[in-house]
């Protein structure tokens, strides 16, 4: 965790707390099921596999004769501001929350989560040493999990592999960034993008490929003593390269282009290259929705200075300190979390329904093998090479890979990827985004340094 003083700790806090109750304050509802006021509430983002844990929960409830749920399922931003709101302030109510491992440290170092190791350790058939070992140490704190990872993810390269066969060209192993735009050159066309990277402002949005590529050139947010990095010559390389290649051999109106956009661009054949989440293998390897199903190529986040560069991001669900309910909650956890349910889904729903990224023993299942044979080694490299306790080549007084984990970090990261995204479009130069995020980050910083608040 960041070396934070505990009254700016507070501090931070408090803002975290007013900014996300004003945007809970401006939510929808969200959408409710049965359970009554007695019932264990679950609040969660409203994605396909959440959707089908809820589909699913009526098993639970039959196999836990008096327990009931209630779900309140979310978009991302809404449950981020809904629950973020709920669980800082004590409110008590939800009972089980979808978060990630931006929030689960801090939370739990805020003592606004229930430590779920001791519950754990009552279990034996939950087997906790069978989840993906970064996402385990990126959920736990000072040895113990606060939350337990329903779906995990990396980053990793993906290409069309007809369109590099065609055009007779090959990428190494383990690629550099600057092989990577090479080939990019070398495929863009007037009706193809070379490569598709993120553009769309947003800390969850260009800033995630972003950052990996800014670790693997060496660079770094802040340096250890909280002063900010952007002006530095390997941030400055890394930000003026990501630009320039989505600029010069990516896709139209990059821009706005997110995570969606990129992935039905490379499903259709309409882009070479993409690089982005290893979740996206579900629906580029689905003939359903994807023109090259079969016929895409993973390799792994490219390197420079550092290798073994992608990120490291998972939902998981937490008891938040507040809740009466916390024994049924863990209930609730337990099972939508657990090898059984995995292999639940995997058999009534299909393999492609599967949950990816949590455990060891998915990449086992027979049906779930057969179907990852292409992309489980890429995806469980990346998974397991990424560490978010040392994401840089220098050292840093913060952790996280494609985010920093400070409860400021939501509203930097936006205000930086406003910049950057505005030089993707050509509004303003990289040298100018640049000195605007210097300015942003050196308030923060300078909060850090001084320990305001203590």
């Amino acid at each position: 965790m960041p070396r934070t003083p505990t009254g700016r700790r507070a501090t931070a806090a408090t803002g975290l707390i007013a900014t996300a109750a004003l945007l809970a304050g401006c939510s929808g509802a969200g959408v409710f099921t049965d359970g009554g006021s007695s019932a264990v509430t679950v609040a969660m983002v409203s994605n396909s596999q959440m959707t089908d844990a809820v589909g699913l929960a009526p098993e639970f409830e039959r196999a836990n004769p008096g327990v009931k749920l209630k779900f309140i399922t979310l978009s991302e931003n809404e449950a981020r501001a809904k629950i973020t709101a709920s669980v800082s302030t004590g409110g008590g109510e939800f009972d089980v929350v979808m978060i990630s491992n931006y929030e689960t440290r801090m939370w739990a170092q805020n003592g606004w989560l229930t430590n779920l190791s001791a519950k754990m350790d009552r279990d034996p058939s939950y087997e906790p040493g069978d989840f993906i070992p970064t996402l385990r140490e990126a959920l736990s704190y000072q040895g113990n999990m606060y939350s337990v990872p329903f779906y995990g993810e990396s980053s990793f390269l993906m290409y069309n592999k007809q369109m590099f066969a065609a055009a007779g060209i090959t990428l190494p192993p383990e690629p550099t960034w600057p092989e990577v735009a090479a080939a990019a050159r070398a495929l863009h066309s007037k009706n193809v993008a070379g490569i598709c990277l993120r553009g769309k402002p947003g800390w969850g949005e260009v800033l995630a490929p972003l950052n990996t590529v800014i670790n693997a050139f060496g660079g770094r947010w802040f340096d250890e003593q909280w002063n900010p990095q952007f002006d530095s010559p390997e941030v400055r390389e890394a930000v003026k390269f990501y630009v320039d290649t989505v600029r010069n051999y990516g896709e139209a109106g990059a821009a706005s282009t997110g995570f969606q956009e990129c992935g039905n661009l490379l499903a259709q054949g309409q882009a070479a290259m993409w690089y982005d989440s290893t979740a996206a293998v579900s629906s580029l390897e689905s003939p359903d929705t994807s023109k090259i199903a079969g016929n895409v190529g993973y390799l792994p986040a490219p390197k420079m200075a550092k290798s073994g560069n992608g990120w490291l991001y998972t939902w998981s669900l937490g008891i938040p300190a507040s809740s009466k309910r916390a024994d049924d909650a863990w209930k609730f956890v337990s099972w939508m979390t657990s090898k059984q349910y995995i292999a639940g889904v995997a058999d009534k729903l299909g393999p492609s329904r599967v949950p990816p990224g949590s455990r060891l023993s998915t990449y086992e299942l027979p049906a779930y093998k057969e179907l990852s044979a292409t992309f489980a080694k890429q995806t469980l490299d990346s998974m397991l090479a990424a560490d978010q306790s040392r994401p840089t080549v220098k050292p840093v007084p913060y952790t996280g890979i494609q985010f920093l984990a400070i409860p400021e970090f939501q509203d930097l990261g936006t205000r930086v990827s406003q910049q950057i995204s505005a030089a993707i479009a050509g509004q303003i130069s990289v040298d100018d985004a640049l000195t605007q995020a210097q300015k942003y980050a050196e308030v923060v910083g300078k909060s850090y340094r001084t320990g305001d608040g203590r």
